[in-house]
């Protein structure tokens, strides 16, 4: 996720830096009006379903050691309450949910022989991921599973192990490609689709193929629907990363009566005497989708509520006649929703948040 000039999100709401945006890029049409030529409509789920919820499950293990940190891994991860959390989800009436497998910290929520060989200690021995999908398939849900692309904010013994290397990335998308493939023909069917994070121009480099990440995405199941995120919307940037993803990465960091804000905050911002955020200098960008598909893509939009992904950006809870608004104006074009919710390290979710998302459900 993006922070104050494009740094990522950590556990906590910290910042860490990931890359600087240059300029905000409104190129392209608002909206394309097609698919891409022959190719298949692997997220229409999410135009026709209700809207999806995302949690950041971050875990940082405790201990002097990594022998400590191990297992304070696998207590954290052991204490996940599944049947607590599926209750909690269900009762929202969403039909998907997107879960990171792992994003800065260095420890991961499923274990990974490709990452397990190099550096072990670093996943858990309770297969979260894996029990997660088996329930929510049960329930008749959709999964999402959720990984960055880069690993320049985990310490530096899993950039090595990966090999992360900006001068030459050739053995680190050997390596972390098969990390993701593992997952990927583990979860088969399982999964029904991937998020990937910090597709930053500094991160790339204008370099990268996205056709490799994709392939191993879909490698247990070529249905899986594939988002890229260069941060999207919350930099001001509407086009697609690529024609090859399936649906919009579609990150926002905030909403102003039920309309996406497309200008980045970040430095001097302060608050009007009537609750909107402003930044000196700066106006305020408002954006709304006027089709399903943008580019050839899957129209999405990644909110978060109770939460924030930009420290400069506070929690935001916002009214049900706001938020209503929003995801049903975006229904009315096809479009799909997620909404960020805060979780513990138990899987839980605050009540307050799931008995907002209840009432959503009863409105939609």
């Amino acid at each position: 996720m993006c922070g104050p000039a494009g740094q990522r999100i950590g556990p906590g709401g910290h910042a860490l830096w990931a890359t600087s945006v240059a300029a905000f890029l409104l190129a392209g049409a608002m909206a394309g009006e097609s698919k891409v030529t022959g190719s298949e409509n692997r997220a229409q789920w999410m135009a026709e379903g209700s809207y999806g919820i995302m949690a950041h499950y971050l875990v940082t293990p405790r201990g002097d050691s990594p022998e400590e940190k191990t297992a304070d891994l696998n207590r954290i991860i052991n204490g996940f309450d599944l049947d607590g959390f599926m209750a909690q989800f269900l009762a929202t009436g969403a039909d998907w949910f997107i879960f990171t497998i792992g994003q800065n910290t260095g420890y991961y929520n499923s274990p990974n022989e490709v990452l397990d060989a190099r550096l072990p200690g670093h996943t858990p021995r309770r297969d979260l991921v894996l029990e997660m999908g088996r329930r929510l398939h049960e329930a008749g849900k959709r999964f999402i599973l959720y990984l960055p692309v880069e690993t320049t904010t985990p310490p530096a013994e899993v950039r090595e192990a990966f090999a992360w290397n900006p001068a030459d990335q050739t053995e680190f998308f050997r390596r972390y490609l098969a990390f993701i493939r593992v997952y990927s023909l583990r979860m088969g069917a399982l999964c029904d689709g991937w998020w990937f994070d910090g597709w930053y121009p500094s991160v790339t480099r204008g370099k990268w193929d996205p056709a490799p990440w994709c392939e191993a995405a879909r490698a247990g199941n070529p249905h899986s629907a594939v988002a890229i995120s260069n941060a999207a919307f919350c930099i001001g940037t509407l086009p697609p990363v690529t024609p090859l993803q399936d649906y919009h990465g579609g990150e926002v960091h905030l909403l102003e009566d039920g309309r996406i804000r497309l200008d980045f905050l970040s430095g001097d911002v302060y608050t009007t005497p009537d609750g909107k955020l402003r930044k000196r200098g700066q106006e305020p960008r408002f954006y709304m989708p006027d089709s399903q598909f943008i580019d050839g893509v899957q129209w999405h939009a990644l909110v978060p509520v109770d939460s924030t992904f930009n420290p400069a950006v506070p929690t935001m809870h916002y009214s049900d006649g706001m938020l209503f608004k929003f995801v049903k104006d975006c229904k009315a074009v096809r479009g799909g929703v997620t909404l960020n919710l805060p979780i513990d390290q138990r899987g839980h979710f605050p009540g307050e948040s799931i008995a907002q998302m209840r009432r959503l459900h009863e409105a939609l």
